[in-house]
């Protein structure tokens, strides 16, 4: 029930959701395309850049397409099962960024402060451990919130007040009590998942920032710092607007908490691709490339086709 009534704006929100989820669908696959056909980016960083964007990808066709039905049948009814379904894959791709942001923070920290022992440290089977190690923590915090929602057999009033099934919300709908569940066991989660990976983010920025501040030159610290500032931007974009739901939900009103769920679920998702490209001449390069194969593949089954 988080969306406006009014039927004058529907065109308009569906237009907008249906557009900012092709941009976010195009950017990150075209970060996916580029890192998987340049060998100049088969590199620890740019591994986990693509299981971010493939995290963005789930993230974003879990609540907008739903969305964007909802509008044009001006229906905002889900099924229960539906419901939990949704609901667990948001809190897996949520979880999943959670800990690829906190994964790709360790990655600067040791290319920065450990240039010479990154290949031997960044090898390909600790990259890939640590991406299967953050899929199963996603996994089990998302079955976790489904486990604790499915021991409640009924509702006291079944509107949720989000343009999706926000787990906070779901729960304290319930007719029993929920204190135990939703303020002890969710905390707990929270507090894990959400603690533990800032906490390595801001230990890793802390060393990365000392060593930083040791190099003798301006240029030096320039080009050390641009090599983390678009995960930087990343981190502070994601961690801004989910800790605004979560922290500011019970303080302000339903109509700025979706406006924030917005943010981290749709708008984060689409800038992204931006962020990183823009910032990166490496990505930049490799989508240069990407462009000229694919001119040059057109033009092989296009026999009018000529490329200066």
């Amino acid at each position: 029930m988080g969306l406006p009534d009014n039927p004058e704006l529907q065109p308009g929100l569906s237009g907008l959701f249906l557009s900012m989820y092709l941009v976010t669908m195009l950017g990150n696959l075209l970060i996916i395309l580029a890192v998987s056909s340049d060998s100049h980016l088969h590199t620890p960083m740019y591994y986990f850049l693509s299981n971010l964007s493939l995290a963005d990808i789930g993230l974003t066709s879990t609540t907008v397409p739903r969305t964007i039905v909802n509008i044009q049948t001006h229906s905002r009814v889900i099924a229960y099962a539906s419901c939990l379904t949704q609901m667990s894959f948001s809190i897996f791709f949520v979880c999943m960024e959670d800990m690829l942001l906190a994964v790709m923070a360790y990655d600067r920290f040791v290319a920065i402060c450990h240039p010479l022992h990154y290949p031997v440290i960044m090898s390909p089977r600790l990259c890939g451990f640590l991406v299967l190690v953050s899929a199963f923590l996603s996994l089990l915090i998302s079955q976790v919130h489904n486990l604790i929602v499915l021991q409640f057999s009924c509702f006291k009033d079944i509107k949720i007040s989000n343009f999706f099934c926000d787990p906070s919300q779901l729960l304290t709908l319930a007719c029993s009590d929920t204190f135990v569940n939703n303020n002890i066991v969710m905390n707990f989660f929270a507090a894990v998942f959400g603690f533990l990976p800032i906490s390595g983010i801001f230990l890793s920025y802390y060393k990365i920032v000392s060593s930083i501040l040791r190099v003798p030159s301006s240029s030096g610290k320039y080009k050390a710092f641009s090599t983390c500032s678009s995960h930087l931007a990343v981190v502070c974009l994601f961690y801004g607007t989910v800790l605004g739901v979560y922290l500011g939900s019970s303080v302000s009103s339903p109509r700025k908490s979706v406006v924030t769920s917005v943010m981290y679920t749709v708008v984060t998702p689409m800038l992204n691709p931006f962020i990183y490209s823009l910032r990166n001449s490496d990505i930049k390069s490799a989508l240069q490339r990407l462009h000229s194969r694919i001119v040059k593949y057109l033009c092989l089954i296009h026999p009018f086709c000529y490329v200066g």
